[in-house]
């Protein structure tokens, strides 16, 4: 059996997101993985880490690749992504899903087309979606 190589590797910044939120390992890591299922992606790990005097930074390991976070909440502001090799499992439903949950006043979102050449940037789904609410 031959493997595909393509993916999709989506990258977002958030910006005006609540504090307790973003300072909240436990509850990022609990809808990281709510997230990753809502996109059918096979969640085998997940390391999370609470900072002092804030942040936090959640890693969600997928059969398909991954979903990571990583927040400044004194700034308002989580820098997440998701990765997913093949077309089975699409990564902008795993971001859109966190999208929901942060609710931040501003998103910046990109999507890289991976696996087939040379990388493709394209506007992500996310950020139409987020303009157009």
């Amino acid at each position: 059996m031959e493997y595909s190589t393509f993916g999709r590797h989506v990258a977002i910044d958030t910006w005006g997101v609540d504090f307790k939120k973003l300072n909240s390992a436990e509850f990022l890591q609990r809808h990281m993985v709510e997230a990753a299922e809502a996109c059918g992606a096979t969640v085998l790990s997940v390391q999370s880490q609470q900072f002092e005097p804030q942040g936090a930074t959640v890693l969600v390991l997928l059969s398909e690749s991954h979903i990571s976070i990583h927040t400044y909440p004194e700034r308002g502001f989580a820098a997440l992504d998701c990765y997913t090799c093949g077309e089975t499992v699409d990564p902008e439903l795993a971001i859109e899903y966190m999208v929901n949950i942060l609710q931040p006043e501003k998103v910046y979102a990109r999507k890289l087309i991976r696996g087939v050449g040379e990388m493709e940037v394209v506007e992500s789904d996310i950020t139409k979606v987020k303009q157009n609410a």
